[in-house]
């Protein structure tokens, strides 16, 4: 066995896809229709290209409804379960609120633009069906960032598994899916980065064929009067959370993972711990004081 890896940048940040195979042409291949495929994703989705999916939807709100894909159909059918499992705390229309919040100015908005804001923010606002997405008011905006990333992860470990890799692990600026385990009998051990002390795991997880997206506030965050503003928007209020500081979830589906992990942080505290202890899935999560929580006493999931 041989380990080969290949990095790029994508998405939004570095990626990186780790593959151990005894045939370097084959793994070579492999690597280079994983970044193909993280990329056209990119292409088809990114908010800031013109002619993506993204653009052409929301340059078409309070107009006319817009041709879609199966491929789109399907990320979108996904948001609308995830919306209605998450009580509306998942919702892909909330991205406009981007417009109020600048992490770099170390001010907070004035809270009548966020009003303002708020009306043109709605899953509701959206009409979609399998052919068609539509949204209703001008102003409105669908953003496939809240699921696109972890979208590629799945695909890309998909088609590694397709052509023949049976080891490896995707890493796309921390999203992750693995493919079985390492190659000797062991798992991937990802840690968990502590917010007050990056350079330190907080915990860690193992994977063996399973995924895992962590949601974090510690990276862009406004400090105002004494008071604290992370970057993640609660979509009914228009205002930070303040709830956890991180939360890392494995599912084995990095796009399952990703919107426990951003339902979990929109959510206060307790009632987010009661949520992901329902869920049933390893999870990590590390309070504003650096206090760490796991579905396993001692901090360590499991695969």
């Amino acid at each position: 066995m041989q380990s080969f890896e290949h990095s790029f940048k994508a998405m939004g940040g570095p990626c990186k896809i780790h593959v151990i195979s005894p045939h370097e042409k084959t793994a070579v291949a492999a690597l280079a229709a994983c970044e193909a495929e993280v990329r056209r994703l990119e292409s088809k989705y990114s908010r800031y290209r013109e002619g993506s999916v993204t653009t052409v939807i929301n340059s078409a709100a309070g107009v006319e409804a817009v041709e879609i894909d199966k491929e789109t159909a399907g990320l979108l059918a996904y948001a609308d379960t995830a919306w209605r499992e998450s009580a509306g705390l998942f919702d892909l229309t909330s991205g406009l609120l981007r417009q109020a919040w600048d992490f770099r100015s170390g001010k907070i908005p004035d809270p009548e633009l966020v009003k303002s804001l708020l009306r043109k923010v709605g899953w509701k606002g959206l009409r979609w069906t399998k052919t068609s997405a539509f949204l209703l008011e001008a102003g409105m905006e669908l953003d496939f960032g809240g699921c696109v990333k972890e979208y590629a992860t799945d695909s890309a470990a998909g088609i590694l598994r397709n052509r023949g890799i049976d080891h490896a692990l995707v890493d796309l600026a921390g999203d992750m899916a693995s493919v079985g385990g390492r190659g000797d009998g062991e798992p991937w051990v990802i840690g968990i980065r502590h917010p007050n002390s990056p350079a330190h795991a907080a915990a860690t997880l193992e994977l063996s064929g399973q995924a895992l997206a962590s949601s974090g506030d510690y990276e862009r965050a406004i400090e105002f009067e004494g008071n604290r503003y992370g970057h993640i928007l609660n979509p009914r209020t228009g205002w930070p959370v303040q709830g956890f500081a991180a939360v890392s979830v494995s599912a084995p589906q990095c796009l399952v993972a990703g919107s426990a992990a951003t339902v979990a942080m929109l959510k206060p505290q307790e009632e987010s711990l009661q949520w992901l202890s329902r869920l049933g899935l390893p999870w990590v999560a590390i309070d504003p004081a650096g206090e760490v929580f796991s579905d396993e006493l001692s901090g360590r999931g499991h695969g």
